[in-house]
């Protein structure tokens, strides 16, 4: 049988033995579609009955390398663990391959995340009386709503935001590129930086396609950016250790946690896999786009 019947028969267990609520049955569902997924990725043909141990410690690790929060991969967990209870207590297992499994070590912290509230606070604790702080504002929303790394955002150029697609241009590591959807906050926020502050700086020959300068007419350094998410931070007394890093983080978790399918995540952070030289499948761009819609808080 295929996987989606095996999750048709966890939800009606779930619902007539468990007696959940709606949300609670769409959630255990969605951890094991993204186990599902994950297999589908490594294009390994595998039913639930022939999953090992193994593979679910390599599942958790490629959900670590996206970068969800420790809350989220014992949440995944959780779920894919009532699944396999499931399917040993309908005796279509002997033996549960999640039995063993704890919180996963990967070898490294988990990533600080932020809540959505939290990123919220950050936004409006910007002065946007000044050209420094509509600047910031553009920033900080184009890392969350495309889940940049910091370098792609100091080199993010003019010429590579499509507004009337709603997409974004990007140039990653190894210089290769991608194109992001971008959301409507997000260009709003730039195109009030671009028409209203940007055209006053006196701009540096060489910088001129640069979209975010500094008061010099130069791209910004990394540095930069850490710094004016830091002073953020403290503004509002934010206790966790953040960095821009940890808006791709929250980008990613919190498109995940929404019910976004792990390539289309995987394809938006442009990512390749660590274990393999694998380079996933291209994903319509379309429904790239519709996976923000749907899916990311801002949105």
């Amino acid at each position: 049988m295929s996987w989606d019947i095996y999750i048709k028969q966890f939800r009606n267990y779930l619902k007539l033995e468990r007696s959940l609520s709606d949300n609670s049955i769409e959630a255990y569902a969605r951890d094991v579609t993204k186990l599902k997924e994950f297999f589908e990725i490594r294009k390994k043909e595998i039913t639930p009955l022939k999953v090992t141990q193994q593979d679910l410690i390599d599942f958790l690790e490629f959900i670590g390398e996206l970068g969800l929060s420790a809350y989220s991969h014992a949440r995944i967990l959780s779920g894919i663990k009532a699944f396999y209870r499931f399917m040993v207590y309908e005796q279509l297992m002997d033996n549960d391959p999640s039995e063993l499994l704890e919180a996963p070590k990967l070898g490294r912290k988990l990533p600080d995340t932020l809540e959505f509230h939290e990123i919220e606070a950050l936004l409006a604790a910007i002065d946007l009386s000044t050209p420094e702080g509509t600047r910031n504002r553009a920033m900080l929303e184009t890392l969350y709503s495309s889940g940049l790394r910091v370098s792609e955002l100091t080199d993010l150029k003019m010429s590579n935001i499509y507004e009337d697609i709603g997409f974004i241009r990007v140039v990653g590591k190894g210089n290769k590129e991608r194109l992001v959807p971008i959301g409507r906050e997000a260009l709003k926020h730039i195109k009030i930086y671009r028409d209203q502050v940007r055209v006053h700086v006196p701009i540096k020959r060489g910088q001129e396609d640069f979209l975010f300068l500094n008061k010099r007419g130069s791209s910004l350094s990394r540095v930069m950016i850490f710094m004016i998410i830091k002073n953020l931070a403290a503004k509002i007394g934010l206790k966790k250790t953040i960095s821009p890093h940890t808006f791709r983080h929250s980008f990613a978790t919190h498109l995940i946690e929404g019910g976004a399918d792990l390539r289309a995540v995987q394809e938006m952070l442009g990512h390749e896999s660590i274990t393999t030289t694998e380079i996933y499948t291209h994903l319509d761009r379309d429904y790239l786009k519709q996976v923000i819609r749907d899916f990311h808080p801002r949105n």
